[in-house]
């Protein structure tokens, strides 16, 4: 969502070739058929196809009324004037007032740095402190369980880094230990937050604060948890991934974990050496001059650590209330460029979440537990997004759409495509997709379902 203005982006640079359909074709011949005169949907941002929005009929049968829907609701306070000022503007009656600001302790118990403004805070103290250019963000109340709004936990992500602010001499003199120090400035951060009278104030210490970065162990889930593509000589079995990175836009279950999702990852490798099928579908480029891990660091340099960038672009799972949790990559919600989580539960009470692979021409996806929610048993819960389906999103000229499952042997998702199994297949979702004629979207970023309205997701 978020990106850095130093940054060449190599994610702009790689598009989706496949011959699949794209969504402004399709939506034109939808339009010249008048579909939505014929239709009487509401006018808004989005095509109203029936996979994503509903009609204002199938609403109304959900007790939902079309008029009120349609109607603009006040939003309680007096517009702010259009400006250029290089500030934050806030309506009358309202203040703005920075909390949590990238080198801020993060209030672990006796590890409370002071930021330096001249970049002098060493690599140990940085991850201790908040990362650099927060993106997605999500509230727990605390106690567990409650619903206060003036004591919680604050989850969020730290999506990216501007060396030349990072280090008192900039980037002259590289070395591992900046690579380490940039590392410790990324991925996320969870931080106790309490409102005293009218301001908010982070709790430090705090029992619960936590720094995630580039370098905390994470364990594997899913279908592709020891496939062969996911083992390096660090990790021989493919169970623990090291860290989380390029943390984008988020999402929050029901039984109060975070979801971290990783985006412009690929950005970071580095391979000099011929790309194969799959490093070219993902957008590994053969330099970097932005980040530069890959010259100090082996495991971001793809000709030495080949199987390193399968082990981002996940969905990965948090547990804000126990700081001493491990991390979980959830391999069966797919390997793409993620731009957030949004979860929702099935009718039945299955869990679902709906996610966009944020880059020109990829696709929409849900994911569908196998196994359903228990509001009485947390523990159970924790395991919900291990095993499911995952489907991708077709959309058709008569304003229908089909949620295609991602399933090897299905859909000519098997061996005669590359695919030796459904590991393998969440490594190369992408590839996946292409095969079974998913729509291609421009760049999908935030989805969010309505709470308001059954079934609307936007």
């Amino acid at each position: 969502m978020s990106r850095p203005l130093i940054k060449k982006e190599h994610s702009e640079e790689i598009s989706n070739r496949s011959s699949n359909p794209v969504f402004s074709e399709v939506a034109d011949a939808f339009l010249s058929r008048r579909r939505f005169l014929q239709l009487g949907v509401v006018a808004g941002a989005a095509v109203s196809f029936p996979l994503l929005l509903k009609s204002e009929n199938a609403l109304a049968a959900a007790g939902a009324s079309p008029s009120k829907i349609a109607k603009a609701v006040s939003l309680g306070f007096t517009s702010i004037p259009v400006s250029t000022e290089d500030t934050v503007i806030v309506p009358q009656g309202y203040v703005a007032r920075p909390f949590y600001r990238w080198g801020d302790a993060v209030g672990l118990k006796g590890n409370l740095p002071e930021f330096k403004k001249d970049g002098s805070n060493t690599t140990d103290e940085q991850a201790a402190q908040a990362g650099m250019h927060h993106d997605g963000m999500a509230w727990f109340s605390l106690p567990q369980g409650g619903e206060s709004a003036e004591h919680g936990l604050l989850a969020m992500n730290h999506e990216y880094i501007d060396n030349g602010m990072l280090f008192k001499d900039g980037v002259a003199n590289w070395s591992a230990d900046k690579a380490r120090k940039g590392q410790n400035a990324m991925g996320v951060s969870v931080i106790e937050v309490k409102k005293n009278g009218q301001q908010w104030e982070v709790v430090r210490p705090s029992s619960f604060a936590r720094r995630i970065t580039v370098n905390t162990p994470m364990q594997l889930s899913g279908p592709a948890r020891h496939n062969d593509l996911m083992k390096t000589a660090a990790d021989s079995k493919g169970e623990v991934v090291l860290g989380t990175m390029q943390n984008c836009a988020n999402g929050h279950t029901p039984w109060g974990t975070y979801l971290t999702c990783e985006e412009n990852w690929s950005d970071i490798f580095v391979k000099k050496g011929e790309m194969n099928a799959l490093e070219k579908r993902y957008g590994i480029s053969d330099s970097d001059d932005s980040y530069r891990w890959n010259e100090v660091d082996e495991r971001f340099s793809v000709d030495k650590t080949p199987n390193e960038p399968n082990r981002f672009g996940w969905v990965v799972e948090i547990d804000p209330y126990n700081p001493t949790s491990t991390p979980r990559k959830h391999t069966a919600l797919g390997r793409i460029k993620h731009e957030g989580a949004a979860v929702t539960l099935a009718p039945d009470n299955r869990v679902v979440v709906y996610m966009g692979d944020d880059q020109k021409f990829e696709y929409i996806y849900k994911f569908v537990s196998d196994k359903k929610y228990d509001p009485a048993n947390r523990e159970a819960n924790l395991s919900l997004l291990e095993s499911g389906t995952l489907y991708v999103a077709k959309f058709n000229e008569d304003g229908s759409g089909e949620w295609l499952p991602l399933v090897h042997g299905q859909n000519g998702l098997d061996s005669s495509n590359g695919f030796a199994n459904q590991g393998d297949l969440l490594i190369k979702t992408r590839m996946a997709a292409d095969v079974v004629g998913a729509t291609k979207m421009d760049r999908p970023e935030w989805i969010a379902v309505d709470p308001h309205a059954a079934g609307s997701v936007y």
